[in-house]
């Protein structure tokens, strides 16, 4: 197991001073994070195929395509500024100005649903606030998708994305908030992380649609690609319905029975005396606030009003942002200029460069989620910070050579580079972009504080979709030496300030933040005695 990593080691029955004490343990362990987790582990090994985990991992895929939505914008939008006829119906270029404007539309939305996430998350749960998401995220693509031509449609197709941007971020804070809160506690780490790589399956669906849509003629070329952009926020809408609610969010609004009946359902096998279903009662009657502020649509004060709540806070921002500052954003969303900033121009190659990415990207992405409980968030993040540092000091030099000599082999270089950055990417950093803004954050401010990671995430993205194409304009592949010196620096910051939090259960997080110290608190080790039975019997920090 995860949480029992280092050192175990078997300690026969002897006659000691500490008399019977001594002579019940039976297990020695050395664990990392939650002891409660561990002893429920023990005692009540978790099958990963039993009929309700199997409903609980469709229920969980339901939330997953909360990111699709997300990843399929990404995608298809990157594919139309490929496309010479959506370039031609709507008189753009791949790069500069206009490319960032349209592109931050979406963004914008985003940020215009800021202050609607937290009501419509924790005034009626996470089920509807999925369902909220999806209407209106459906609503953006009909009217993106039904431009006609004159002087309108320019205003029309953005005013579709700004629509689309406003319902997306409802979706992508509903959507983790229910994956993680219903998830088994054994499994939360490759549950949650697992939601993130979804954004690769739009991705991947909206590169494959836009590719094989390209022959088609006229305008379908690229309409189809917009319409098929409909798909999961309305299956979201219908699905989402029959999901089960948090029991989080029915146990603050009173409705213990109901959330006890969830837990032993999914949690328990069916049993409500079930280890499982008994700890995390007695961890929602501990940690959870019964009158908090997610009660008030209005009330913000969880998020400012200890050292806790803002440390959780900007940690929860800091991750978020740096997930879109480490030289992603330029390829995911301006893929072709930066191709084209290699010297390869041609349509269909471009192409099935970012249909291929995708899928290498998904791949990583899964193989990464496998990873988060046994490495730990906070190797992964700083491994990858550094390491893409590295990658971009060779595609720069590849770049260079390219430029200056028009190599093809230096554009393959280039590319095999670009590829090697997202895989490393997507292993690393990808399962983390959606698990760890979410678990750092109390049940109180989770919602809200989901609200202000969006802003923090798309006042960055917006950063990027109005500096990155003038840049790939005016300055081409030196933008590339900024993601050099910029990622050791996230790395650092990452090393210096953000807790582990990997073997705890939610509520168990809390008390990492109350210490003076977190991320020291997050990295203490405990040796763990144990009966036969798996019952704690002494806890000793290491």
């Amino acid at each position: 197991m995860a949480d029992t990593k280092e050192t175990t080691e078997h300690i026969h029955q002897t006659n000691s001073e500490n008399g019977d004490l001594k002579g019940a343990i039976a297990e020695v362990k050395v664990i990392s994070g939650s002891e409660a987790l561990a002893e429920a582990k023990h005692k009540e090994p978790v099958a990963l195929f039993t009929r309700h985990a199997l409903v609980l991992y469709v229920c969980a895929i339901v939330g997953f395509f909360c990111s699709t939505c997300n990843g399929f914008d990404g995608s298809m939008f990157n594919s139309l500024l490929t496309n010479n006829t959506f370039k031609t119906y709507y008189k753009v270029d791949s790069t500069g100005a206009w490319a960032g404007i349209v592109t931050s539309m979406y963004q914008i939305g985003g940020v215009a649903a800021l202050p609607f996430i937290g009501p419509a998350c924790d005034t009626w749960g996470r089920r509807y606030g999925m369902m909220i998401g999806g209407a209106i995220a459906s609503a953006g693509v009909i009217i993106q998708a039904t431009t006609k031509p004159g002087d309108s449609a320019v205003g029309q197709f953005m005013g579709g994305r700004l629509l689309l941007g406003f319902g997306v971020p409802i979706l992508t804070t509903a959507g983790p908030l229910h994956v993680i809160e219903t998830a088994h506690p054994a499994h939360r780490g490759i549950i949650t992380g697992l939601y993130n790589t979804f954004w690769f399956v739009g991705s991947l669906l909206a590169a494959g649609v836009t590719r094989g849509s390209v022959d088609l003629p006229g305008n379908m070329s690229w309409t189809v690609p917009v319409w098929m952009q409909i798909l999961f926020p309305a299956l979201i809408l219908l699905l989402a319905w029959f999901l089960p609610e948090s029991p989080r969010w029915l146990y603050t609004r009173g409705r213990h029975s109901e959330a006890k009946k969830v837990l032993a359902k999914y949690h328990g096998l069916g049993k409500e005396e079930s280890v499982w279903v008994t700890m995390q009662i007695n961890e929602y009657e501990e940690y959870l606030n019964m009158d908090g502020a997610d009660k008030r649509w209005w009330d913000y004060s969880a998020l400012f009003k200890h050292r806790a709540s803002r440390y959780r806070l900007a940690c929860n921002c800091t991750v978020a942002i740096f997930g879109q500052w480490a030289g992603n954003g330029a390829v995911d969303y301006f893929l072709d200029g930066v191709l084209e900033s290699a010297g390869i121009t041609e349509q269909l190659k471009k192409m099935n460069i970012n249909l291929g990415k995708s899928c290498m990207q998904l791949t990583f992405a899964v193989i990464g989620a496998f990873f988060v409980d046994k490495l730990g968030r906070r190797p992964m993040l700083i491994g990858t910070f550094s390491t893409v540092s590295f990658i971009w000091i060779a595609a720069i030099a590849s770049v260079a050579v390219q430029t200056k000599t028009g190599a093809d082999s230096a554009s393959n270089a280039f590319i095999a580079f670009i590829f090697l950055f997202n895989a490393v990417f997507a292993f690393g950093i990808t399962p983390l972009q959606a698990l760890y803004p979410v678990e750092v954050l109390s049940f109180e401010m989770r919602a809200k504080g989901m609200a202000f990671s969006n802003l923090s995430l798309t006042t960055a993205m917006l950063i990027n979709q109005f500096a990155y194409p003038i840049a790939l304009k005016n300055i081409q592949w030196k933008l590339y030496i900024v993601f050099v010196i910029w990622c050791p620096i996230q790395a650092f910051v990452v090393w210096m300030f953000i807790p582990e939090t990997k073997n705890r259960t939610l509520e168990e997080i809390d008390d990492i933040f109350n210490s003076p110290n977190p991320r020291k608190a997050s990295l203490i080790k405990k040796k763990v005695a144990t009966d036969a039975s798996g019952n704690i019997l002494e806890v000793e920090k290491i």
